[in-house]
């Protein structure tokens, strides 16, 4: 089960988004978040990856 928030950070040159996922461990069942500034078309990507 992942949640996944996205935010849209736009600088002076260059459009980016801030990307958090949930991800559960498998070691030990608790939750962690991923965070990630990456350019909008990568997003997807990176909420589908493990």
């Amino acid at each position: 089960m992942a949640k996944k928030t996205v935010a849209t950070l736009q600088t002076a040159s260059k459009r980016l988004t801030k990307a958090i996922k949930m991800v559960k461990s498998p070691k030990t069942g608790a939750y962690t978040f991923q965070e990630a500034i990456m350019s909008p078309e990568d997003v997807d990507n990176f909420l589908k990856k493990k």
